[in-house]
């Protein structure tokens, strides 16, 4: 069956979309999701311990999310935005300009006295190339100057930074926040690991497909943007281990899964290395490597949602959305949990 862009469209009221965080991180509500029977509960993520047991393995993402919206001025005057996306070399960015017709290649941007850029290249859809010059650590440069990343459909101004980060992000490199894991606490991780659940750490910088939406009716058109990826020997000895004694994984959020599915081979192993995905999750997908799911609720029509789609279910997975929509979840990156298990 073919499957279109409108399959996965769900109506949601503007006022369940989350503006700022809960506090405390896990007092969110979580719903659970039983895949054997479809069975709903609702309840809060700091119960997450009741259903994880010894022996499980959860999958972190440990990105960490850089200050990644910078303004700046060209020679006239004009104001350019520039998102950064991915990088390419000590000094080289792909960036998501806006006005993209304001930054055609040569066009020098200034953003302070002591960072600047030069773009070289011109891509598709507001995408360029941009070559920094700086006087000092371009990522301290990057802090005084930029802010963070959030998605377009958060309006209310961000407090605190690190509310944007996981407990456990280190790896600088992201355009956006790997949101499921922003539930998480220091208590709660140490809480699991005294139960018996191991703790696995994996790395994707999460990029602009974040922010780009599905466009061609046909979902098999839409092309996704690649995004870097690692896995080290030691991530993958310990998820194979457990692969090999039965052991449930369990990914914490959907850049987690599209780790485990882009190093899992045909062999059925996770290989250790690194490099660039653009891994695209649809039904019907037959999962390799993930027994459970920790996720946000995600937009309609998004690769997200077919992703979801495709762990337990099309018509699962909107009925489920349209349980949190009655129910009253707060939806998208600062929003509730589900469990999908």
């Amino acid at each position: 069956m073919e499957l279109k862009k409108s399959d996965f469209y769900y109506d949601l009221p503007e006022r369940l979309i989350a503006q700022t965080p809960i506090e405390p991180r896990d007092c969110s509500r979580m719903l659970v999701f039983h895949r054997g029977d479809g069975t709903i509960e609702h309840r809060h993520f700091y119960d997450l311990p009741e259903y994880l047991r010894a022996g499980d393995v959860l999958v972190i993402n440990n990105t960490r999310v850089l200050p990644a919206r910078i303004y700046g001025n060209k020679k006239s005057g004009a104001r350019i935005e520039l998102l950064l996306h991915k990088r390419l070399s000590l000094t080289d960015w792909e960036v998501l300009a806006r006005p993209s017709r304001k930054a055609e290649p040569d066009t020098e941007i200034v953003f302070s006295d002591r960072l600047k850029a030069v773009v070289i290249g011109r891509g598709e859809e507001g995408l360029r190339t941009v070559r920094f010059s700086f006087d000092g650590v371009f990522e301290d440069l990057l802090s005084q100057v930029g802010e963070m990343p959030l998605p377009h459909y958060i309006h209310e101004k961000l407090e605190d930074r690190e509310r944007y980060q996981t407990v456990y992000a280190k790896e600088n490199g992201s355009s956006a926040a790997p949101t499921a894991g922003l539930h998480f606490t220091p208590a709660l991780m140490d809480k699991l690991s005294a139960s018996g659940v191991e703790i696995v750490k994996v790395l994707l910088h999460v990029g602009l497909g974040t922010f780009r939406p599905v466009k061609a009716e046909n979902i098999t058109d839409h092309k996704m943007h690649s995004e870097y990826y690692s896995v080290s020997e030691q991530a993958a000895e310990r998820l194979n281990l457990a692969k090999k004694e039965g052991r449930r994984i369990i990914a914490v959020g959907t850049t987690s899964v599209r780790v485990l599915e882009s190093s899992t081979g045909n062999d059925g192993m996770i290989h250790a290395g690194s490099g660039e995905t653009s891994v695209f999750i649809y039904p019907p997908y037959e999962f390799k490597s993930v027994d459970g799911l920790i996720t946000n609720f995600h937009l309609p029509e998004s690769t997200l949602i077919m992703l979801v789609s495709a762990f337990i279910g099309r018509e699962r997975a909107l009925n489920m959305y349209r349980t949190a929509v009655e129910k009253e979840y707060r939806f998208f990156s600062f929003g509730d949990a589900t469990l999908l298990i």
